[in-house]
């Protein structure tokens, strides 16, 4: 999906975004649990606009899965709006599903956050809990983080507005949020392929071959927008990149030497698209 936000968004949204703001009014408070995303972020302004910043809060779950810097862009874009921001620490990797990796791996780890996030906001007098679950998040289908959210007593109210993620973006750009054009920004257990387990050392291999393969790109002057590295397992990794770049890295193939730890390593020919871990697994069906 484009990350431009087009007129035709920007005009599609605007009835949702008042819906939004009107659900939001109606909460006496609310904590938004904030990945630092686009998702998020707009969420977040909204409940500001909607309630006052005195009424709302941010909470950004720090773990190995969390790359560093999103905690820190996290909360200065918390502190820009005036906003309580916390930075609890959740251990995902204490879960014996999210470790083993299937096709649920989300559910475990949505459920370790709300753990985390649920008796925060209680201590804090906070009515409510949202996630940035976009309408077409839920229209996907295969989100078993949703689920468990869900079960946990989260509300969506970006969904429940039925705004897209092109109309979120363009009600971020309208408003001026910093972050209407970020790049999607997964979890780091994203990378690793189902089925492979997820340790603290795969994380942080994983995010140290992203952070240097992005320099390299930089050092190299080509403007890569969306990247992923994926551990497939058996020491093989996968680099996914924005579609229109494939051809001039395949051209230049020492680049990817800046990938280390694992033993080999390869491009996508398809190029960078959300989800795409998902493509491999032989019965999705069972884990909606």
């Amino acid at each position: 999906m484009t990350s431009q936000a087009t007129p035709q968004a920007a005009l599609a949204a605007s009835g949702a975004v008042d819906a939004l703001l009107a659900r939001l009014a109606a909460l006496p408070s609310l904590m938004v649990a904030f990945s630092g995303g686009a998702d998020s972020a707009f969420l977040l302004a909204a409940a500001v606009r909607a309630l006052g910043p005195e009424r709302v809060e941010a909470a950004t779950a720090v773990s190995p899965s969390l790359p560093l810097a999103e905690l820190d862009r996290a909360r200065a874009f918390a502190e820009g709006l005036g906003v309580a921001h916390h930075a609890p620490a959740t251990d995902e990797l204490s879960r014996e599903g999210y470790r083993a990796n299937a096709g649920d791996r989300c559910f475990f780890c949505k459920t370790e956050l709300m753990s985390v996030v649920g008796p925060l906001a209680a201590a804090r007098g906070i009515g409510a809990v949202a996630t940035g679950t976009n309408a077409d998040d839920l229209a996907a289908g295969f989100r078993p983080g949703i689920r468990a959210a869900a079960g946990a007593g989260a509300i969506t109210p970006l969904a429940d507005a039925g705004l897209t993620k092109a109309e979120i973006r363009a009600a971020s750009r309208a408003w001026g949020l910093a972050t209407w054009d970020k790049p999607a920004a997964a979890c780091l257990a994203s990378r690793i392929a189902y089925g492979v387990e997820v340790t603290a050392e795969g994380l942080r291999r994983v995010a140290e071959a992203e952070e240097a393969l992005r320099g390299a790109f930089g050092e190299a002057s080509i403007p890569v927008r969306n990247l992923r590295v994926r551990d497939m397992g058996g020491g093989a990794a996968r680099v996914e990149i924005d579609a229109e770049l494939v051809a001039e890295v395949a051209a230049r193939p020492s680049l990817l030497e800046a990938v280390t730890g694992f033993a080999e390593v390869r491009l996508d020919a398809q190029g960078f698209r959300s989800g795409a871990m998902n493509e491999l697994l032989p019965d999705p069906e069972r884990y909606r």
